[in-house]
């Protein structure tokens, strides 16, 4: 789950499935209850007509949580983030980075810091889209060292500048859950 939305779909399919919720947040939920094996099927089932998948294993449950907090941290929260993603993911999740590194690259096939760019990327793009903020203000919103930086990064992931991409007058953006 990325986004307010996914978490009330989320909501939707344990109701209709007549599963009490105690807490929900983006890429986590607990359940009063036990569930057993068939309400587990049918729950799975749901979920993956609905876009969703239930992460079961450790290894999975961390990588949706590393997503989660990216994601979470890239697109959702407005405070600037005052240390780098390595010591937040490696607090947050309580496991050393270096683990949560090799764990991610070895599942996903990319490394945490290459989805985290094109977590930041994606940002951009519907910034650049929404044309609020000068290039300036988003490199330093998304908390880029420099606008140069910002649009060198830009260039090597979109192949196109930031003014070519705002000419489009497209989103051109991907869904956060297929990056």
């Amino acid at each position: 789950m990325v986004c307010p939305r996914c978490i009330d779909t989320v909501k939707k399919v344990f109701s209709d499935q007549n599963i009490d919720i105690s807490a929900i947040q983006l890429g986590e939920v607990t359940t009063m209850a036990g569930i057993d094996e068939e309400q587990n099927k049918l729950l799975k089932k749901s979920l993956l007509s609905n876009g969703f998948e239930l992460l079961e294993d450790h290894n999975s449950r961390l990588i949706g949580q590393i997503k989660t907090t990216i994601i979470d941290q890239v697109h959702h929260d407005s405070d600037t983030l005052l240390i780098n993603f390595s010591t937040l993911l490696a607090e947050k999740l309580n496991h050393d980075y270096t683990y949560l590194s090799k764990l991610f690259s070895s599942v996903e096939g990319t490394t945490i810091e290459r989805y985290i760019v094109k977590q930041k990327i994606e940002k951009v793009k519907e910034l650049l889209f929404y044309d609020q903020l000068t290039l300036s203000e988003i490199a330093f919103q998304m908390n880029y060292s420099s606008t140069a930086h910002l649009s060198a990064q830009f260039k090597k992931e979109t192949g196109m500048t930031a003014s070519e991409f705002k000419k489009l007058r497209k989103p051109g953006h991907q869904s956060l859950d297929s990056l």
